[in-house]
């Protein structure tokens, strides 16, 4: 009985433990499910270990002056999260909940708003507009945070977002702003930002009072790009109505007018690298669409007047592989290029099986049926993607521009164009000196009869070099439609100028063509300013010319059937 009763008392024991444990694990239980469905109750109290939270929890005061004070304090946390607060509520997107006093970001979606957690970035779904408050800002308050933000934003790793800070601190100097930016300058690496904080503190010197001091800031000042620089100096050289100069200090003024001098050749020295740039730039237009013209000018002495719209049907194929590529536009133009190369080069092959092959030694006759096949392309492509001109992307990489410095900046479209039809030239250069091809272009270039003579199919040579001269074309409006609309006249504006590349490069003559299409890029580059665009081409046509009667091959003329032909 006695074994029974300590069984007995023991089962309880176990029994009583057991329900305790099921009702801890309970409350555990309980508690987490708790825990997932009231995820914002980790939002509810501000973590009072962090100052960051515990200072932006004040700003919800509507007393402006307390609100500069609190700014004050966010700036000298030195916390990464400062930067980004200061700008959404410079931008009107900073709020709270009235919920539970959280500070959020709000951007307006349809009627509702969606809302993140200021602290830790997290993004917590949409709510209504009346279960938010805003934080309000004055204009005295909207002054503070712009320079909060430049000053936070010169101690960046990137420069150009250290640049923008110099900038914004020098539309509006204040004393702290330069010692800001005098502190800086000791450990900034940069040298566009260097200079564009020298030429901010010296800004703020000129309002000086010392003398010395305004004439040091004007020498510093001396070569400097910035607009702001140029319209300062300017001020000091100003007349009132009367006639009388603004600034009565001579020394000064012409101390500012030695200044503006040297700004004034920096600016000229600039420029000229610009229009050399764009001359280069027109000049490698210029050879993508007479390199084809030249080889089959050279092997041929075929003059091919449908050679623009060669030109014109790779534009048109750039755009068609678009629409078929319309979410890898960035990759596009990898497609487009052989494509471009093929098309263009298989009607280049018809045009010369089809109707080239019984004109040759007729070149009038010549010139007159690829005039009409000239015609017959336009009408094509009117028709089958209508007389209105095609806009094609320009991929991201290839949009925007490599600014150097403040006067002068390289578009990056126009210098893959540079690069792209060097490369070309490389690669048919290449093709002209080291293949079975370029031996027998060559061969039958310098004497068709003694190459025929010797076994080579002059005929298939001839298809082949028209049908590469127009595969380069096509390559040349693929060029052409990252610069401009693509339409049906478009080989039109660059026949003519293609055919005065050659002659004056020198018929057939890949070198020539190269130095041919430069010279006259640059050229016409500098004549526009001041004759317009079309009196220019017209003084380079009659300068080619003037030139031609003097030297009729051409710079470098080619040597062999030309030269007998001549």
């Amino acid at each position: 009985m006695l074994l029974r009763g300590n069984e007995s008392r023991t089962g309880l024991f176990f029994i009583n433990l057991n329900a305790k444990i099921m009702n801890i694990f309970s409350s555990i239980l309980l508690a987490f499910i708790f825990f997932l469905l009231n995820p914002l109750s980790l939002y509810a109290q501000p973590d009072a270990d962090d100052p960051f939270v515990v200072t932006i929890q004040q700003l919800t005061t509507k007393n402006f002056n307390k609100k500069s004070r609190i700014l004050q304090q966010l700036e000298q946390l030195g916390d990464p999260r400062v930067q980004p607060l200061l700008q959404h509520l410079l931008d009107g997107n900073l709020y709270y909940r009235k919920k539970d006093k959280l500070m959020v970001t709000a951007i307006k979606q349809d009627d509702e708003y969606l809302i993140t957690d200021v602290t830790t970035s997290e993004n917590l779904g949409s709510v209504s507009k009346r279960k938010l408050k805003k934080i309000g800002i004055n204009n005295t308050l909207r002054k503070q945070l712009r320079e909060a933000i430049a000053k936070l934003s010169l101690a960046h790793d990137d420069a150009a977002v250290r640049l923008a800070a110099v900038q914004q601190l020098t539309e509006n100097m204040t004393l702290d702003s330069v010692s800001l930016l005098r502190a800086r300058i000791k450990s900034e690496r940069d040298d566009g930002v260097s200079e564009a904080i020298h030429t901010a503190i010296a800004l703020f010197d000129m309002a000086s009072d010392d003398k010395a001091i305004r004439l040091q800031a004007i020498q510093a000042l001396a070569g400097s790009l910035q607009p702001i620089a140029n319209n300062r100096l300017n001020a000091l050289l100003a007349k009132d109505s009367q006639g009388q100069f603004v600034e009565p200090d001579k020394d000064i003024r012409l101390a500012a007018k030695t200044s503006l001098g040297e700004i004034e050749t920096r600016l000229k020295l600039y420029q000229f690298i610009e229009t050399v740039f764009f001359g280069i730039s027109l000049g490698s237009v210029l050879l993508l669409a007479a390199i084809g013209l030249a080889i089959t000018f050279g092997v041929m002495g075929v003059i091919n007047m449908a050679h623009g719209e060669l030109i014109m049907l790779g534009a048109y194929t750039t755009y068609v592989v678009q629409l078929l590529m319309p979410n890898y536009i960035e990759w596009s133009i990898f497609v487009a290029i052989p494509a471009a190369f093929l098309v263009s080069g298989l009607f280049g092959v018809l045009i010369e099986r089809g109707v080239i092959r019984f004109l040759y030694g007729r070149p009038l006759e010549t010139l007159l049926a690829t005039f009409g096949i000239s015609l017959l392309l336009q009408q094509l492509v009117r028709t089958v993607f209508s007389p209105l001109n095609r806009a094609v992307e320009t991929p991201i990489w290839m949009s925007g521009s490599w600014e150097i410095n403040g006067a002068l900046s390289l578009t990056y479209n126009r210098l893959y164009i540079v690069i792209f039809s060097l490369l070309v030239f490389a690669v048919l250069l290449l093709i002209m000196k080291r293949t079975s091809l370029g031996l027998q272009v060559r061969a039958v270039s310098q004497n068709r009869k003694m190459a025929k003579a010797m076994g080579i199919r002059t005929g298939w040579v001839d298809a082949l070099t028209f049908g590469l001269g127009a595969g380069i074309a096509g390559i040349a409006g693929v060029a052409l439609s990252q610069l401009t609309n693509v339409g049906p006249n478009l080989g039109q504006a660059y026949i003519i100028d293609s055919f005065m590349v050659v002659v004056f490069g020198g018929v057939g003559n890949l070198w020539g063509t190269l130095v041919g299409a430069m010279s006259l890029g640059v050229v016409n580059k500098f004549l526009e300013p001041w004759s317009g665009a079309v009196l220019a081409k017209i003084l380079v046509l009659v300068v080619i010319i003037l030139f031609i009667q003097k030297r009729p091959r051409g710079l470098f003329p080619q040597k062999g059937r030309a030269a007998e032909n001549s």
